[in-house]
């Protein structure tokens, strides 16, 4: 369904505790407010480190933080040809991460900032949004810091919206819808919270 409505903090927070997340329409960038029949996350125990990936990280030294640099990762997700993450965009979640809800991981390789991924917590889900890299492989490593990050901070979900043969590969599942929204009630339910 698209929306007239502004988007605002008030409003993330409602549709992401929904099953909702926004995304312009192509042609007019009016607001879309999706909430995709499946629905694709990642569980929690199942992330797939393939041999690759963990050559990378055990060769490359990544170091990482949490909400070290939100707007950069947001820029680093948006800098690419085709993208959704308009200044709008970038306004309102850098609003919300002022305001506590909205996260970035960022992965440095030399003191640079070679990937990263943000979304949006409440309570024990959380909602990524997009990821990048600068650096072969940092995204997915990114990726399972924030796994890692939320098993420690016992949260529940990890919500990616669609499936892509990528996210696929590193174990990502689409669920049904009804079930999404089963698990998200029980995530919005758990006594857990991204950060203190």
């Amino acid at each position: 369904m698209s929306s007239p409505l502004e988007m605002t903090t008030d409003l993330l927070r409602i549709a992401y505790s929904n099953g909702y997340f926004p995304m312009p329409e192509p042609d007019s960038g009016e607001i879309m407010w999706l909430s995709p029949d499946p629905r694709a996350i990642f569980p929690l125990d199942g992330f797939h480190v393939s041999r690759s990936l963990a050559r990378t990280i055990k060769r490359v030294p990544f170091t990482y933080s949490i909400n070290k640099d939100f707007m950069a990762v947001m820029e680093g997700c948006g800098d690419r040809k085709d993208t959704w993450i308009t200044q709008q965009f970038k306004d309102t979640y850098g609003a919300l991460h002022k305001e506590g809800a909205a996260h970035s991981v960022e992965v440095w390789l030399d003191g640079k900032l070679a990937g990263g991924l943000y979304g949006v917590s409440l309570q024990g889900a959380f909602f990524a949004e997009s990821m990048f890299h600068n650096v072969t492989d940092a995204s997915k490593a990114a990726i399972l810091y924030l796994i890692d990050y939320m098993k420690m901070r016992q949260m529940r979900l990890l919500e990616v919206q669609f499936l892509t043969p990528h996210l696929s590969t590193l174990g990502a599942v689409a669920i049904p819808r009804r079930q999404y929204l089963i698990k998200l009630k029980q995530a919005l339910a758990a006594p857990a919270s991204f950060i203190e």
